[in-house]
């Protein structure tokens, strides 16, 4: 059995998720991790050892079958409500990194929302929000 999530693991499975989902992870959603990590404040005191870790062990959960399903599922039992809104902004965020959310992040952003209570229009204000933080000319 795996051990629960900190809540700073949680959040990283997630942004890993979003970006492992559809077998495309981009230099672009990598550094989107990057900066999340080093510039949001609920990172503000992570042990960034500790999340390079934590990406393994999420990779790892995500190659069995259903492993997209058991890492949305320790992840809700990991985050308090108050930070189920900032996990689906931050794998937005990765989706959303390289400018091109494919059918795959859809299906993890969809499952994660549900699973985390988020209610449609709650979600479909972030992602607009995240849409327009990421236009270009």
């Amino acid at each position: 059995m795996t051990e629960p999530l900190n809540h700073h693991e949680a959040l990283f499975y997630v942004m890993v998720a979003s970006s492992a989902v559809d077998r495309a992870m981009t230099d672009d959603e990598f550094a989107r991790i990057g900066e999340m990590v080093s510039n949001l404040p609920v990172f503000a005191d992570c042990d960034e050892e500790g999340l390079v870790k934590a990406a393994e062990a999420c990779g790892k959960i995500l190659s069995a079958d259903d492993g997209l399903q058991q890492v949305v599922q320790l992840v809700r039992e990991a985050l308090p409500e108050k930070l189920r809104e900032t996990a689906y902004c931050v794998a937005l965020e990765v989706a959303a990194a390289d400018r091109l959310v494919r059918p795959g992040e859809i299906f993890f952003l969809d499952m994660l929302g549900d699973a985390l209570g988020l209610d449609r229009t709650t979600t479909a204000a972030f992602e607009r929000c995240i849409r327009a933080r990421n236009m270009t000319l």
